[in-house]
């Protein structure tokens, strides 16, 4: 029996840039003192000592027939794609060719026409299960809070939650991403590259098995994103992970399968990655081969819009 469509409440940070509860996260006139937090504002969100829950195993994702419509144009129809459990996919495509609608439909954010389904498998053969709470979601958009500080908003999955913030793997991340001397700054006083850095570093505070990615470096310079692939190919190793990109270098790179969307309604094709574990060596002789041939695809894929 298929599974339903993903809901919101599956989703551990599910910032997907429309309306963020304002009941949930109302903007505090004057900020309330955290007594953990040392005195850093953090508002009305909850704080408790509740453990976290156990990490379950990395599953499959089945999409079939999916196929999704805006004013009468179909994005997409009759959809297919197998996301095997703990490999990083990656996905490219031109702009407006449905790749984030397509992480928005995985993530439960977005409808799809009756006749679809998203099954979660504990691997690609077994039987449907659930999958709640299992997901970190990092949108296009940083979307930090903008009355809370850097630390606070990577450890707001926990907030969220009601469960005791580790404010220690959040300053380790924070200095893994770069930033270890910005953690009370707020993100109106970060660049639009230290943002995202701090929503990666939230993501990867959430630890969750599924992982959605939406151009989650591309507002970084050459060499910080070489950096942080690494990072995120090393924290990351072992979930399912659907990355979008429109960087076929990053795409060889960490991707152990790699995807090209295109047409209207999109259709994907697979190309083969190098060999070898992530993050591969773009210096290698092998890499710039294919990343020759990437390049070429995408090219024909981007005549097809």
């Amino acid at each position: 029996m298929a599974l339903r469509p993903l809901h919101r409440s599956d989703i551990v940070i599910f910032f997907s840039g429309g309306a963020i509860s304002a009941e949930r996260l109302a903007l505090p006139t004057t900020p309330k003192p955290d007594p953990v937090n040392a005195g850093v504002g953090t508002g009305n969100l909850p704080h408790t000592s509740s453990p976290p829950a156990a990490i379950p195993p990395p599953p499959a994702i089945i999409i079939s027939g999916v196929s999704l419509s805006y004013a009468g144009t179909y994005l997409f129809k009759d959809l297919n794609l197998d996301l095997p459990a703990g490999l990083c996919s990656a996905l490219l495509g031109p702009s407006g060719v449905g790749k984030s609608s397509l992480l928005r439909l995985i993530a439960g954010l977005e409808e799809f026409e009756a006749g679809g389904k998203i099954d979660i498998r504990a691997n690609s053969t077994s039987a449907p299960a659930e999958l709640s709470g299992s997901i970190a979601y990092m949108a296009q958009q940083d979307l930090l809070l903008p009355w809370l500080d850097t630390l606070s908003n990577v450890m707001l999955g926990a907030r969220l939650r009601g469960d005791q913030p580790d404010r220690a793997r959040a300053r380790d991340l924070l200095a893994r991403v770069g930033l270890a001397d910005r953690e009370k700054a707020l993100p109106a006083t970060l660049s639009g590259g230290m943002r995202q850095r701090v929503a990666l570093a939230r993501t990867l505070m959430e630890d969750r098995p599924v992982v959605l990615m939406d151009e989650p470096f591309s507002a970084l310079d050459a060499i910080t994103r070489l950096r942080l692939q690494e990072l995120a190919a090393k924290l990351l190793h072992g979930r399912t992970i659907l990355l979008v990109t429109h960087d076929p270098m990053e795409a060889l790179r960490i991707g152990e399968r790699v995807f090209i969307m295109a047409g209207r309604p999109a259709l994907l094709s697979e190309v083969p990655p190098p060999a070898g574990n992530t993050p591969r060596d773009p210096a290698d002789a092998d890499f710039l081969s294919y990343h020759a041939e990437l390049l070429r695809r995408l090219r024909a894929a981007d005549a097809q819009i």
